[in-house]
C-alpha cells in the first residue's frame, strides 16, 4: 500500500510509522481502489468499517423518491467516510458515497478502533480519540451545508459557501473542490442558473474567478 506520511492523517495524528504498523496488524484493515464515478457504498447499505480517503475524493449524495441526488458532502484526502454510521445506532446507511475521481480508500473495522485492544496500548488509545475528534469535525462540515442551503437566494448561498472556503484557507484567493456541476449540486441550484450568477457577480466586482480558483474582491451589501 502506497500512503503519504501517516502523520498527515488526522486520523493518525501522534502515532509513529511503527506504531502504526503494530496497530493496523492488530486491527486489521483492508485497500481498496475506485474509478471515477464508482459506487463505494450503496444507500441503506449495512456499514461495518470506516473508510479513510488516501487519495482522490468521495460525494456524500444523497437522493430523493424521484432518484434526484444532492451532493451533502466533499470528503478528500485523510478524511473519513460512513464514521456517523457504524458510532449510531443505525448501522445502516442513509446517503451513498461516490468516487468523485480515482480514488484509494483504507477500510478499518470500527469495533477494534472504538474497544481497545487486550493490552491498551496508547496508539490504540490515541486512534479512537481522534476519531471522536474527526466525527466532530464532519458534524461541523454538515452544519456549513445547512448554513449555505438555507440562505434564500442563489447570490446569497454562493456568497456564504465561498465565505467558508476563504475563512477555512485563511485567505480571500483560494481554490474550491468542487466542479461547476459539482457546486451546482451542492447549493441545490441549477447549473445554468449557478454560471449565469456567477458571471454577473464576476461582472459586478464582487468575484473574480478562474476555473475553481477564486477571489473575493469586495463586501456585499
Amino acid at each position: 500500500m502506497k500512503y503519504k506520511d501517516i502523520s498527515d492523517i488526522a486520523l493518525f495524528k501522534g502515532i509513529t510509522e511503527t506504531d502504526f504498523m503494530h496497530m493496523t496488524g492488530c486491527i486489521g484493515y483492508s485497500v481498496k481502489n475506485y474509478k471515477k464515478d464508482e459506487l463505494i457504498i450503496l444507500e441503506d447499505e449495512n456499514i461495518k468499517n470506516v473508510g479513510i480517503v488516501l487519495s482522490g475524493a468521495v460525494h456524500m449524495i444523497k437522493e430523493d423518491i424521484w432518484g434526484n441526488g444532492t451532493i451533502a458532502a466533499y470528503i478528500g484526502f485523510g478524511e473519513l467516510i460512513g464514521e456517523s454510521f457504524v458510532f449510531g445506532n443505525v448501522s445502516r446507511s442513509i446517503v451513498s458515497f461516490k468516487a468523485a475521481a480515482k480514488t484509494e480508500i483504507m477500510f478499518l473495522d470500527f469495533d477494534r478502533i472504538i474497544h481497545t485492544c487486550s493490552s491498551a496500548c496508547v496508539h490504540h488509545r490515541k486512534l479512537a480519540d481522534n476519531m471522536i475528534y474527526m466525527i466532530a469535525s464532519k458534524n461541523i462540515s454538515l452544519m456549513e451545508k445547512i448554513e449555505v442551503t438555507s440562505k434564500k437566494s442563489l447570490r446569497e448561498k454562493i456568497l456564504a459557501y465561498l465565505s467558508i472556503q476563504s475563512q477555512r484557507n485563511n485567505s480571500t484567493y483560494f481554490e474550491i473542490p468542487l466542479g461547476r456541476v459539482e457546486l451546482a449540486e451542492y447549493l441545490c441550484a441549477d447549473r445554468s442558473a449557478l454560471t449565469r450568477e456567477l458571471n454577473n457577480m464576476r461582472d459586478e466586482g464582487i468575484i473574480d474567478f478562474d476555473k475553481n480558483t477564486f477571489r473575493i474582491l469586495s463586501g456585499y451589501d
